[in-house]
């Protein structure tokens, strides 16, 4: 990477935090895991071969890094690096104190890199501080370059042991490192060149020689300030002292001031409809029932609109019935009965999102119009103009974290006592103790962290007073009070800069007065490797204590998820007790990595470990990580960060969010930076690639053969680099980003150089191909700006669709102002649906393991924005989800026989918030408004979490109770995943064209296992519908079939049943298979009367399917059973029904695989959610190798059906329906309703329908005895049907029968009958017996022989003949035939043979057919091909592939196709190729001989 450093050449003071590169012989070990490597291969070994060795002497197990001087071991700064050995020096240098050795620190550059000091001091002032270095590499840095004299004085006394010669630059011991630099310009050179190595403060103003301060601090410590008698003050900062923070905050409220309250655009207060785009050719025929209530009028309007009529016009054509000529369509809206929810008026009518998942028969919705006085109707806005002028602070939206755990009124307290017993130690000079437990008292308080300079200060001050008696030279500078005043100035100056470590370290709402605001910056040398100094864990347990002897620490530095590179600590130091426990190492770290060479986005993780007292193992303890270039700028001086409790770090989620170092936590590591600063450069070097040659059509069908794995993470390294070698030949045409800029070989400066042009370069096919690069795999922040950037070219609702990945994308983001989390944000601003959404996604990703604090913070800031008015309608639906799970847990703790007891009465709380608040939204969906609770409604299901059912009231005086599970104990953001998935697939269906009538019912994780269902109106499980079939039911060829005939007596109502069951068991079928659902059985499937099919209960998915015995439960791909064939082929008289049906699951699954790459993204952004189905690489190929996107539509189409023929046979599932049955026939207590037994099942309908009368109309047309009546139902619909006298009279004996006890009305016999006019008589007498058995006896009314009499076999009104689908062909005449699909290409002669018909062995019967294939004229035994055969079907469906190689044309070839059963002739046809429709279904007639 590119970086440029900042330095100060000042040479009083750039001296302290020079060093060179250590060698760490026994103490640090750099690991390097095999497996990685990310480019930094050969720069490890040029490292290895080139480091600068510091030769040192190593005794026992401990080898100590030198550091900068300092005359006595009892102070020492934060940033303070470690002390050597005491042997290790002592005969080396006569200069060095006996208290503590330290080497001559040197400052090494190769030579040829050295800067000219001259050429670096030319022009340079502070006022224009910058001047350019181009060194070697073609690496650009910026030297910031002092006013204080230049580097002149080289010092060559020692030469280290390398064949590079290297310059060290030497400075005096003697000389302070303390004392204020100051500029030098202004003095003449001689004294300039005096004062060099002059002392700037005499000696006497510090207590002890060669003690130093921070260098961040050091050049502004407390300016004009006195150095003795000062008092620490605190200033309060409303926004934190953080400064990463506080700039979070900043841009937040600028993000908010962007939308005025004023604004209607962004501020309507008004929900609206979510849309999906889809071909206006796909509703162009179909037309809506809707009725319009127009408010304050109880008439209803009644419109016939097509479903693709634009919601204004409907608007201007309902206004047009009006009679106020003064209402504009512009004035007025549509909503949706029951919803607060608003048509956009450039919608269709149709285009509402989830048609299908709000009710069966949408056709039948009601739609309000608001006619307002005003213009627009008045809706509550979400922000108010108060809400323009706030400002936003973490801390009264944080306060639930404990993040203030130091408040400015706290630490002024301990501060106050400090100053108060540190004046009456100055006046008496007693009492010692008073001021040091104070001392530790604001220690305490700052995390109990306890600094060098601190205990030297203390331990100083104690000397000095037991001394105080002692024979001291008696003078003005060494006497007890002055001695007093010095150290406690020092000890003042520790404290200050403990305090002002922890607000830059951490959050806080107050800095100390005076924060220093300038850095001496040091020389780094232009191949300088990272290096810092772990000094210390402070507060170490006391458990820790008594179970470890020892503690150690390792360093790693990763990115993307893969390690870089690994230091490890061998030093195992004890426990140190000083007015807390911590463990001291003051241990340098260097890796074997130049700054410059490392990624942008690199992290440093720190472990810590602790050395068991029996087995000297080493446990892990907690570990911290942190960006090593945080705000693209290396960290300076000495820095606190809090470590983490929890187990093994996620090597793969290493991020800036995954732990918050900002918040403090009971153990804090302490690390001292070098004060280099190191600035990220971004290049502008850009390779000419204008002129490539083009590559072989060879290379770039490979390429496209590779951009079908979709995902980098499913490319082998092989192919990697065969991608990237070929990387500027790769376009959106035959390739996709994400799958190019993955190969990369590793992320130095060159790479990024080159991934940073593709990038500019790439033109995206559309926004959602951005999508893979939020994945884990891209921390590069310019590779996720521009994806954002394309994202934001969604609509609202379309950015709607995908806000769980990128809530999980925010994961990997470098900070919280990233691009990602303002897109977030600015759409939360302009959709209500999109904040609503996304406050329940942050709420429930806080359960998360890693990154909670981040959501917390990302969730304050969302409230922030929403304004007053919808955060407090998130307050009351977090209240209510709270309220239904106390009630959960007390109704699953309770006994089984009191439960429905403690049901009733804890539904009371609900029935008091309600009275409470009014009215609140329902979590599910915002659009809907709810007032209070349906007492008798209530109950809970006997399942093993014992869900709650919950029916509201809706606070829409059009709309009906809302019924909702809520379930706690399972886990729902996997079931939320699964239907998302299902939702995109189904989008995806209807943008083509293709209407697959998918239920898709909501779903809503909103905590750590609980969450809110929607149930589905009218909807049964099919085991119910099995156990109504008796015992067997299971087993039956006819349950369905019959169910269905039940529910749906008209034939138009049976037929359309029959449609929408024939779609929606298509799209589940393909939806089931390519997501891997399991645990499928007859209680997860469910079932409408309208037809509609739809699974439940996806905890089971991606192929982990439940076992028995080692055995697995789901032996299907999907569920087909043949219980369903036989409904769709209607007990098999239309057989071609289950051809069509094949024909649309493969058509859909086509439709599917084209956008595979979207599919596999969205999984794999949800990877590291924490979901117990989805984990790794392996459930992304499961999905993958069910897409199969490397195959051709053909290959495809056959793989689809082997699985659906694979699944019809797969006996095991209807025995596991049967177990089932059987297992929940046994649990059902006789006192339970059923109603309480299946999950998203609703209040059952009656069994039976009611009729209000019917009437014989005349003979029927079609023959003489058959009378013709109109039945009138209870809803007022009407139907006909067909009886004769007999089927009268038999409906009479049994109803005798039945009935014995009972009184029925006298049957007129034909007996009764006058001679004439007979008929008219019949007429009047039938239809009076009707009316007497239809308004008697309600049991007899009602009775199932009744029902059936007037309602089987009704008559269709019209004429009209309503077919099941638009499935193909209508097949007058029974010829037989044979479907074929044949192409040719690259010498590749392939047939599909898909379906024939009307095939029969010559004596009538049903063949067992196959299919065999001869290309001619070549030799029939080196050309025969052959398919399966179908065992016993006139209609066969094969979609099996036949495949001829080495077909350079076609003229001069016959394809001869012969159909046999066994061995008997069926049919054959010859097909000349040259004149066949290629790539094209077309139907062969076949003959009766072979030619």
């Amino acid at each position: 990477m590119a970086y440029c450093w900042k330095t100060d050449l000042n040479t009083n003071e750039s001296h302290q935090e020079q060093n060179e590169h250590q060698e760490f012989q026994s103490v640090n070990q750099f690991l390097f895991p095999s497996p990685v490597s990310l480019g930094f291969d050969q720069l490890v070994d040029e490292i290895s071969n080139n480091i600068l060795l510091y030769q040192s002497e190593v005794e026992e197990n401990t080898v100590f890094v030198p550091s900068a001087p300092s005359g006595d071991s009892r102070t020492h700064s934060l940033d303070e690096t470690h002390q050597i050995s005491l042997n290790e020096l002592t005969s080396k240098s006569s200069e060095l104190s006996c208290h503590q050795v330290r080497k001559t620190p040197v400052i090494g550059f190769r030579s040829s890199v050295l800067p000219n000091p001259e050429n670096m001091n030319k022009g340079s002032s502070w006022g224009n501080p910058i001047g350019k270095y181009h060194g070697v590499d073609d690496y650009r840095f910026n030297i910031l370059a002092s006013s204080s004299t230049s580097l002149d004085k080289i010092n060559s006394q020692r030469e280290l042991e390398n064949e590079n010669h290297n310059y060290h630059i030497g400075f005096e011991s003697s000389i302070p490192s303390t004392y204020p630099s100051f500029s030098t310009d202004f003095m003449p050179k001689e004294e300039n060149k005096r004062c060099r190595n002059m002392d700037i403060v005499e000696h006497s103003l510090m207590p002890f020689e060669g003690s130093s301060l921070p260098r961040t601090w050091e050049n502004t410590w407390l300016k004009n300030r006195e150095l003795t008698g000062f008092s620490l003050q605190l200033v309060e900062v409303p926004q934190g002292s953080n400064k990463t923070l506080a700039s979070f905050c900043d841009k937040v409220k600028t993000i908010r001031e962007t939308y005025h309250a004023a604004d209607i655009n962004s501020n309507s207060g008004k929900i609206w409809s979510t849309t999906t785009a889809f071909p206006y050719q796909l509703f162009s025929n179909t037309k809506f029932n809707i009725n319009i209530c127009i408010d304050n009028s109880t008439q209803l309007l009644h419109f016939m609109p097509y479903a693709n009529y634009l919601v204004k016009d409907l608007i201007a054509e309902i206004l047009h019935f009006c009679t106020n000529d003064q209402l504009f369509p512009k004035d007025h809206l549509l909503s949706i009965c029951g919803y607060e929810e608003f048509l956009q008026k450039q919608d269709v009518v149709k285009l509402k999102n989830g048609v299908h998942s709000e009710s069966a028969s949408q056709s039948g919705k009601l739609s309000s119009l608001i006619l307002p006085w005003h213009p627009q109707p008045k809706c509550k806005e979400t922000v108010h103009h108060e809400d323009d002028h706030s400002q936003f602070y973490l801390n009264p939206l944080l306060e639930f974290m404990h993040i203030w755990k130091v408040s400015r009124q706290c630490l002024s307290t301990v501060i106050k006592k400090y100053d108060f017993h540190l004046k009456s130690l100055l006046k008496t000079q007693q009492n010692v103790d008073n001021i040091i437990e104070e001392v530790k008292n604001i220690c305490s308080v700052l995390g109990c962290v306890e600094t060098k300079q601190i205990t030297d200060a203390v331990n100083e001050l104690r000397l000095i007073l037991q001394r105080k008696t002692e024979n001291f030279h008696q003078n003005s500078e060494t006497s007890a009070k002055g001695l007093i005043e010095k150290v406690t100035t020092e000890l003042s100056r520790s404290i200050y800069q403990l305090i002002n470590a922890y607000c830059c370290s951490f959050y806080a709402d107050f800095q100390p007065l005076n924060v220093p605001d300038d850095i001496s910056y040091v020389n780094p040398g232009l191949h300088s490797h990272l290096s810092f100094t772990v000094y210390a864990v402070h507060n170490i347990p006391e458990t820790w204590v008594h179970s470890y002897k020892a503690f150690s620490f390792s360093c790693w530095l990763t990115y993307a998820g893969k390690k870089l590179c690994q230091v490890r600590s061998y030093r195992n130091i004890p426990v140190k007790k000083l007015f807390f426990l911590l463990v001291n190492w003051n241990e340098m770290i260097n890796f074997p990595l130049e700054i410059k060479s490392l990624p942008r986005e690199s992290m440093l993780t720190i472990r810590l470990f602790g050395i068991v007292y029996a087995t000297n193992n080493a446990n892990l303890l907690a570990w911290t990580c942190l960006p090593v270039f945080p705000k693209d700028k290396s960290i300076l001086g000495s820095m606190l960060f809090s470590m983490t409790l929890q187990n093994e770090p996620p090597i793969e989620m290493i991020a800036p969010g995954v732990w918050d170092i900002s918040q403090p936590s009971p153990v804090i590591l302490q690390i001292d930076f070098p004060a280099t600063e190191w600035e990220y450069m971004k290049l502008d070097s850009e390779e000419n690639r204008n002129n490539l040659e083009e590559p072989p059509k060879e290379c770039l069908k490979h390429i496209a053969r590779l951009s079908q794995k979709q995902s980098p993470l499913l490319l082998s390294e092989e192919k990697r680099r065969y991608l990237w070698f070929y990387r500027f030949y790769c376009n959106n045409e035959n390739c996709s980003l994400p799958l190019v800029l993955g190969s990369a070989p590793g992320w130095d400066e060159k790479t990024v150089s080159e991934i940073h042009t593709i990038l500019r370069r790439w033109k995206f096919s559309c926004p959602l191909e951005a999508l893979g690069l939020l994945t884990a795999s891209f921390p590069d922040q310019e590779i996720r700006k521009v994806a954002v950037q394309q994202l934001d070219n969604l609509l609202n609702d379309e950015l709607l669709e995908y806000l769980p990945q990128l809530v999980q994308a925010v994961k990997f983001e470098w900070n919280l102002e990233s691009p990602l989390v303002q897109l977030l944000l600015h759409r939360s601003l302009q959709s209500i649906q999109i904040a609503h959404r996304l406050y329940w996604l942050l709420k429930d990703a806080q359960n998360e393991t890693y990154f909670k604090s981040w959501y917390q913070k990302l969730l304050a800031a969302l409230q922030f924005c929403s304004g007053k008015a919808l955060s407090d309608e998130f307050s009351k639906e977090k209240k209510l989800i709270k309220i239904l799970g106390d009630i959960g847990e007390k109704v699953k703790s309770a006994s089984d026989p009191q439960r429905q007891e403690v049901l009733k009465k804890e539904i009371g709380r609900l029935e008091e918030f309600f009275q409470c608040i009014k009215t609140c939204h329902l979590p599910l969906n915002p659009a809907l408004c709810i007032k209070g609770i349906d007492r008798d409604a209530c109950s809970y299901f006997t399942s093993h979490a014992l869900p709650l059912k919950i029916t509201f009231i809706n606070a829409n005086p059009m709309g009906k109770n809302i019924g909702v599970i809520f379930k706690a104990g399972d886990d729902l953001r996997q079931d939320m995943l699964v239907l998302q998935i299902i939702q995109v697939m189904d989008n995806i269906w209807l943008q083509e064209g293709l209407d697959m009538q998918m239920i898709i019912y909501r779903c809503l994780s909103t905590g750590k296992g609980q969450g809110l269902v929607q149930m589905v109106p009218d909807a049964i499980t099919l085991a119910k519908i099995h156990r109504h079939s008796g015992l067997i039911g299971p087993l039956k060829e006819n349950t369905i079939k019959k169910w269905f005939s039940q529910h749906n007596h008209l034939k138009a109502d049976y037929e359309k049943a029959l449609r929408n069951f024939f779609y929606s068991c298509a799209g589940w079928c393909v939806v089931t298979f390519i997501l891997g659902v399991c645990d499928r059985h007859n209680d997860n499937i469910m079932l409408t009367k309208s037809g509609h099919m739809f699974h439940i209960d996806f905890g089971k998915f991606l192929g982990h399917a439940q076992t028995f015995g080692g055995i697995k439960r789901d032996r299907a791909p999907f569920i087909f059973t043949s219980e369903m064939e036989y409904f769709i082929t209607e007990g098999g008289k239309n057989p071609q029904h289950f051809q069509d049906f094949v024909e649309l699951c493969c058509q859909a699954y086509n439709i599917v695989r084209r956008h595979s790459r979207l599919l596999l993204n969205l999984l794999e952004m949800m990877i590291h959610a924490g979901l117990p189905e989805l984990g790794g690489i392996q459930d992304l190929k499961y999905v993958y190798n069910n897409l199969r996107p490397q195959d051709t539509d053909l290959e495809a189409t056959s793989h689809f059906t082997k699985k659906i023929k694979e699944s019809l046979e797969c006996f095991p599932v209807k025995l596991n329906n049967l177990i089932h049955t059987l297992a929940q026939m046994t649990a059902i207590s006789p006192a339970k309703s059923t109603s309480q037994t299946f999950p998203h099942e609703s209040c059952m309908l009656n069994a039976t329908r009611s009729i209000q009368r019917a009437t014989i109309l005349g003979f029927s047309k079609k023959t003489s005895n058959l009378y013709l009546i109109r039945v009138t139902h209870s809803n007022n619909e009407t139907s006909l049907t067909e009886k004769s006298f007999d089927q009268f009279s038999k409906l009479h004996s049994q109803l005798q029968k039945q009935f014995a006890s009972l009184t029925l009305p006298e049957f007129p016999h034909w007996w009764h009958l006058p001679f004439t006019n007979s008929d008219h008589k019949r007429f009047k007498d039938l239809n009076h017996y009707m009316e007497q058995i239809l308004n008697g006896s309600y049991e007899v009314a009602n009775s199932g022989c009744v029902i059936s009499f007037f309602l089987s076999e009704p008559v269709q009104q019209t004429i009209e003949e309503s077919s099941l689908m638009d499935l193909g062909e209508k097949f007058p005449d029974k010829t037989p035939k044979v479907q074929l699909v044949i192409s040719h290409e690259d010498a590749k002669l392939t047939i599909l043979v898909k379906h024939m018909k009307n095939i029969h062995l010559p004596d009538g019967s049903v063949p067992s057919a196959h299919v065999e294939f001869y290309l001619l004229p070549y030799p029939s035994e080196v050309r025969r091909r052959k398919t399966k055969s179908v065992p016993k079907c006139t209609d066969p469906t094969y979609n099996e592939i036949v495949v001829y190689d080495e077909v350079t044309e076609l003229r001069g070839h016959v394809l001869m196709l012969i159909v046999k059963s066994k061995t008997i002739f069926v049919g054959a046809i010859n097909i000349q190729l040259y004149s066949v429709p290629l790539n094209e279904e077309k139907w062969y007639p076949l003959g009766n001989c072979i030619i």
